[in-house]
């Protein structure tokens, strides 16, 4: 009998998790795709350790880098991997180019995961950056009392911005250098419409600042900022690698996999 079908998924998003869970078949966790038999098929989730208390996962974990495309195309050889599914952050575009090349080195079908970007509607006041660093250069005009949730790094292409007021959200405590004038506010979400319009409101808020990360579970805040008027600064995302194969959620994730006869 053959072992069953190996699935390598960078993780650290809830669809990398909702995807490990559907593979796995474990019980209130899975994305709603029932088509199929996934059921024992071997799921290793991979994180890169950047937050110290990731939570239970499906299936097996592993923590910590491959050592670039090469180390990772070694895992994935050593491990007999099946296909890997790259289900990181939207922002990680050096692990996303890693993931390509090492699955095209290995042999190996790799699906890019990724949740579709946010679009302005009616009465959104959106202002768009290609980085940090651009985020950066126009917020002086734009606002003095910043929310920012553009996470714990990359604060620094906002340290020298001396005249404004930031309060800053993150999951963990940022490292330095920020801000002179920084409030640090630790919270995990999903966080709701009415508690991001009470803080943006309560706060006095005049201008938020967010990557574009997509997806539902953190578009609360974009929603408080419409209804009060608070215009938002959005850092665009980077491009998928070139040749990805890319998926919007878990369910065309499973359509593709089955297509190179995964999972068997």
């Amino acid at each position: 009998m053959r072992p069953p079908a190996h699935i390598l998924v960078l993780g650290g998003t809830t669809e990398a998790r909702r995807l490990a869970a559907t593979l796995t078949g474990t019980p209130g966790e899975t994305s709603g795709d029932t088509s199929g038999d996934t059921s024992g098929v071997r799921v290793t989730t991979s994180l890169a350790g950047r937050v110290s208390r990731p939570g239970d996962l499906p299936g097996e974990v592993r923590v910590g880098g491959f050592g670039g495309t090469e180390g990772l195309a070694a895992w994935l050889r050593e491990h007999r991997v099946s296909a890997l599914v790259d289900a990181t952050h939207p922002f990680a575009a050096t692990i996303s180019e890693h993931a390509v090349r090492a699955a095209d080195a290995a042999g190996v079908p790799a699906v890019l995961l990724r949740r579709p970007g946010w679009l302005p509607g009616p009465g959104d006041r959106w202002h768009d950056a290609a980085s940090l660093d651009g985020a950066a250069r126009r917020l002086p005009a734009l606002g003095n009392r910043v929310f920012l949730t553009t996470g714990r790094t990359g604060l620094a292409a906002f340290a020298a911005l001396d005249g404004l007021r930031f309060l800053v959200r993150s999951v963990e405590p940022p490292a330095p250098p920020l801000p002179r004038h920084a409030e640090v506010l630790l919270a995990r979400g999903p966080f709701t419409v009415e508690g991001e319009t009470a803080l943006l409101r309560d706060r006095r808020i005049d201008v938020l600042v967010t990557k574009d990360s997509g997806g539902t579970a953190t578009a609360a805040k974009l929603t408080a900022a419409r209804t009060l008027g608070v215009p938002v600064l959005v850092v665009r995302r980077p491009p998928p690698p070139a040749g990805a194969t890319v998926a919007d959620d878990v369910p065309q994730v499973l359509a593709l996999l089955r297509a190179h006869g995964l999972p068997d």
